[in-house]
């Protein structure tokens, strides 16, 4: 293992940040951690990079024990959503500072740091000082610094928020090739589901200092474990609800209910909780066996060719996310269709018992 944290806890005060976590990163593997705000996933970068030390338990790296070790002394490299640059260097400067630190000849200073500004489009920007950059130039220099140091351990905490749009999505796709060829172990914060499954790699979903799940970035998205996972990892959020196990029929509501798959139909009768992504609510029934839903409308949006439909079902809220162009009025009631097939399961205590794909066995 490249890096591990054994049995780490970090209390500040009265307030626990991150609760017992037992967390193994691969070396040379590309991992994620998604979480909201204040989910702990900065908090765990800094445990990593030495910058805070664990209130209780152990951060191993490479076989060693680097507890008290500080940052210095780590071969870490970090970068923060909030762009830091030394202000009176040029961008090469800034980008070269840790080579020259490291004794790197002048050479393959230039070297490396011509490969990196091109990755980055920064090429033209390298005499400029970081005053004469914008916002998002200066949060690409502060990215070529950390990554042309060739460091094993390269964290990285929301480093893309500040892009634009079409270099965000670039960088997501040429950032894990990048850091194969490196050899570096990486762990990359975010707050968005879409980026961690175009990051691929493992990802750890993290809930209010706690890691609800580890694994491979697909199997976490098809596959969460918990309620709490799926939660996380969904945008726009997914969709709940407590339904009825009654015989061989789950319910909705009065109006919608639907036979229990196979693998199902031996669950004893009582309350359980379904969970289905946007997506797969749509204002028209294009699965076989889609049960129609009404609900009323709250917040109905046309984003280019697709229509978002926040609406009310029974106690709960819900979002519609489908193709085409629907255009609805708030307080209008609607009818809209749930492909079960979909459906998550849980149990009363929030675990999963059955997934699209594995529910009819």
């Amino acid at each position: 293992m490249a890096i591990e944290l054994k049995n780490v806890t970090r209390q500040v005060g009265a307030d626990t940040h991150i609760y017992e976590t037992n967390l193994s990163f691969d070396k040379g593997g590309f991992n994620v951690l998604l979480g909201t705000t204040l989910s702990g996933k900065t908090t765990l970068l800094r445990l990593m990079a030495g910058l805070e030390r664990p209130s209780s338990g152990e951060v191993w790296f490479d076989g060693k024990d680097v507890t008290g070790v500080p940052v210095q002394r780590r071969g870490v490299s970090m970068v923060y959503q909030q762009f830091i640059n030394y202000p009176n260097f040029t961008v090469f400067d800034n980008i070269a500072s840790p080579l020259r630190v490291a004794g790197i000849s002048h050479g393959q200073i230039s070297q490396r740091v011509e490969k990196i500004s091109e990755l980055l489009k920064l090429t033209p920007l390298l005499e400029r000082l970081p005053s004469e950059l914008s916002g998002g130039q200066q949060q690409r220099t502060a990215l070529a610094r950390a990554l042309v140091k060739n460091a094993p351990l390269v964290l990285l905490d929301e480093p893309l928020a500040n892009l634009d749009y079409k270099l965000r999505e670039e960088l997501r796709d040429e950032l894990p090739r990048l850091f194969m060829d490196t050899g570096a172990t990486v762990v990359y914060a975010t707050s968005e589901p879409l980026e961690a499954l175009m990051l691929g790699g493992y990802t750890a979903t993290l809930h209010q200092g706690r890691v609800t799940q580890y694994g491979p970035t697909p199997t976490i998205y098809r596959k969460p474990n918990n309620l709490l996972s799926a939660r996380v990892f969904s945008a726009p959020p997914i969709n709940t609800a407590t339904i009825q196990k009654e015989g061989g029929t789950f319910r909705l509501t009065d109006s919608a209910t639907w036979p229990a798959p196979d693998a199902l139909r031996q669950l004893k009768n009582g309350p359980y909780t379904i969970g289905i992504r946007p997506h797969h609510i749509s204002v028209e029934s294009h699965a076989a066996g889609a049960v129609s839903i009404n609900g009323i409308v709250q917040i109905a949006e046309i984003s280019g060719s697709e229509s978002i439909i926040h609406f009310h079902i029974e106690d709960n809220s819900w979002i519609s996310e489908c193709r085409g162009i629907h255009p609805y009025k708030v307080g209008e009631s609607a009818r809209l269709y749930l492909d079960v097939s979909r459906c998550f399961y849980f149990n009363p205590d929030g675990e999963l018992i059955a997934h699209p794909g594995a529910a009819d066995g």
